[in-house]
């Protein structure tokens, strides 16, 4: 739509027009101003900055564009907090029961309740607080700064100064106090070293250091242009990485090296992976994965998943508080459970590193006692060294076995071996016993050759040979004339369903036994196309 001030205008006009929007575009005309003063952004579009027709807009203006229907009643007043309007002297009907105030009742009142009320007392009255009410919109019952009276906020920049002030008063009184001492001692004997009162000075002194790097931390600032006539007001984005600093993607050239996403800006492998550990600052993303917060974070993840399979109600992202508490009461759980098992086993078996240590002699097996022997090995002169036992019992024998369970092994089983029995807890049967078990086995043998040797071999069955499809007939074959004369009937009745296809049975049943009868009607029946009588058939 267009303005309705707008009037026909011709071609030499219409040409100035454009160019004139095109130079203050280019910023080489002023902008044009609206009603109240304000320039007009020539960069936008027509369709934005022409007012509606029935606007009557005389002049060019964005007022259509802004909110121009406001609520009379809506105002930016707040309340007038501790204001009070007036106060009695003595209690009225209907006051507060504890302050005598009128503007609330006994329950709402903030004072502290008084032994005695002011109904009672008749003394204190506390003044009337000013009620005011505002209608405030959507919007302004949800502005939390609404009310907010910035001017309260020079109490901190106040506080702040004048906690710095006295920093800087007491240093210099310090300082003073130091060179006090120093010009007082100077005939003394004085044995600190130079660089201990350079450490001294320091601490002292204010860390000029630091302030000239807060003042050089503009080094990485860029100006951009926002929102002014020409693109933008001048404002400041700081860009927080250091120039001095090597982009990882240059710190290795080669083609194969590790992966850089430009997108992501990861480098996940290690892109100098042979270099010393000591001097690099940058081994890949994965080493920041793989430690620190991130390993814990992993973890809490993976029992979140674990929890919401066995049928937990946890959630990472909807509930992360009661995710990380149930992941710490896991944590705690499992400890406890941990030392259970650990105190439990101690119980059972002992700790060995919390026992006192064997001597020397026991575990060496040597000492100092003389023992002699003679030729035959036998102990002339001294004590015979016992062997070391273990706490289990060893070469106990039962039911009159020579020898344990298990030192005998054959075929995947364990036995006896002065009996060859695999049965445990059997009763020893001695060389007899492995006399009969071998005898047994012999015959078992035997038995089974011999069943091998005589098995009958089954009876050949005798194949029945028909005359199938495309076969000549044998000359030996016999015909049963009264089969023959059923096949010739179904065959006759076969012919007919060909014929007439609507005969034909829903069920149809086939047999794909064909005897010799039904190959001999099917030849009889068909048709041969080189018989001259065929068709008087």
């Amino acid at each position: 739509m267009a303005t309705a001030s707008v009037a026909f205008k011709s071609r030499e006009d219409h040409r100035k027009q454009l160019e004139l929007e095109e130079a203050r575009k280019a910023g080489l005309a002023p902008a044009e101003l609206d009603e109240d003063g304000k320039e007009i952004n020539p960069h936008i579009p027509q369709y934005m900055s022409s007012a509606p027709w029935y606007l009557n807009a005389e002049r060019p203006s964005l007022k259509h564009q802004r909110k121009w229907k406001s609520d009379p009643n809506y105002t930016k007043a707040w309340y007038d907090r501790g204001a009070k309007i007036y106060q009695a002297d003595k209690y009225r009907k209907g006051a507060c029961e504890n302050c005598g105030a009128m503007t609330h009742d006994t329950k709402s009142c903030m004072e502290r309740p008084r032994k005695l009320g002011a109904k009672w007392s008749n003394k204190h009255i506390a003044p009337d607080e000013k009620i005011e009410t505002f209608e405030l919109d959507y919007d302004g019952k949800r502005d939390r700064w609404n009310g907010y009276d910035s001017a309260t906020y020079a109490r901190v920049i106040e506080r702040y100064e004048a906690r710095d002030e006295a920093r800087r008063k007491y240093l210099k009184e310090q300082q003073l106090k130091k060179l006090e001492e120093k010009n007082n001692n100077e005939n003394d004997e004085v044995e600190v070293s130079d660089e201990e009162d350079e450490d001294d000075e320091d601490d002292l002194k204010v860390d000029e250091a630091k302030v000239d790097e807060s003042k050089q931390m503009d080094f990485a600032k860029v100006e951009k242009r926002v929102r002014t006539t020409g693109g933008g007001s001048t404002g400041t984005v700081r860009n927080l990485r250091i120039r001095e600093d090597t982009a990882k993607y240059l710190l290795n050239l080669d083609v194969n090296s590790a992966h850089y996403d430009p997108k992501t800006r990861s480098m996940r492998e290690d892109p100098l992976p042979d270099s010393d550990p000591n001097e690099k600052f940058y081994g890949g993303d994965n080493r920041y994965r793989a430690s620190g917060q991130a390993l814990e974070f992993k973890q809490l993840n993976i029992h979140a998943w674990e929890a919401f399979e066995k049928g937990q109600d946890v959630h990472m992202q909807a509930a992360p508080s009661q995710a990380e508490l149930l992941f710490k009461n896991y944590q705690v759980i499992k400890e406890k459970l941990k030392f259970r098992v650990k105190d439990t086993i101690m119980e059972k078996y002992g700790n060995a590193a919390s026992e006192e240590e064997l001597p020397r002699e026991l575990l060496l097996g040597q000492s100092e006692r003389e023992v002699e022997y003679d030729r035959a090995g036998r102990i002339i002169k001294g004590q015979e060294t016992a062997l070391p036992r273990s706490k289990y019992e060893e070469d106990v024998y039962i039911n009159n076995h020579t020898t344990v369970w298990g030192s005998w092994w054959k075929d995947h089983q364990w036995g006896y071996k002065c009996c060859k029995q695999m049965i445990r807890n059997s009763y020893c049967t001695g060389a007899a016993g492995i006399e009969a078990a071998e005898a047994a086995a012999d015959l078992m043998k035997a038995n089974i050759a011999r069943k091998e040797a005589t098995e009958e071999m089954p009876a050949p069955v005798e194949e029945k040979k028909l005359a199938t499809w495309g076969t000549d007939v044998p000359e030996d074959l016999v015909l049963d004339q009264k089969l023959l004369t059923e096949a010739l009937k179904k065959e006759d009745e076969k012919k007919k369903e060909e014929r007439d296809e609507r005969k034909r049975k829903y069920n149809v049943r086939w047999n794909d036994e064909v005897t010799a009868e039904d190959m001999e009607a099917y030849r009889m029946k068909k048709v041969h196309h080189d018989d001259p009588m065929k068709d008087f058939l």
